[in-house]
């Protein structure tokens, strides 16, 4: 019963995937994104991927990947703040 909901969970989660990439390229072709807002949807990916290559270990690239995107985040939305405060 386990081994059947986590599949089924994970089928949902590629169906999601599959979904996004979908709506992405018919907005890229619409004219309704650029390419660099897509573009930064590969950044988790290319974090993890090289994470993996450096640590070998599923487990642990997807730690430091979610590590890194936290203070990435954490880190822009500092200098956003301090733009808007500073008006640079």
């Amino acid at each position: 019963m386990v081994t059947l909901s986590v599949g089924l969970g994970v089928g949902l989660v590629v169906l999601g995937v599959l979904g996004m990439i979908v709506s992405g390229i018919k907005s890229l072709m619409n004219g309704k994104q650029d390419f660099k807002r897509i573009g930064m949807m590969f950044v988790p990916f290319a974090v993890f991927g090289i994470t993996y290559g450096v640590f070998g270990e599923v487990p642990k690239a997807g730690v430091f990947t979610a590590l890194f995107m936290l203070g990435a985040m954490v880190l822009t939305i500092t200098l956003t703040g301090l733009r808007g405060t500073f008006k640079f």
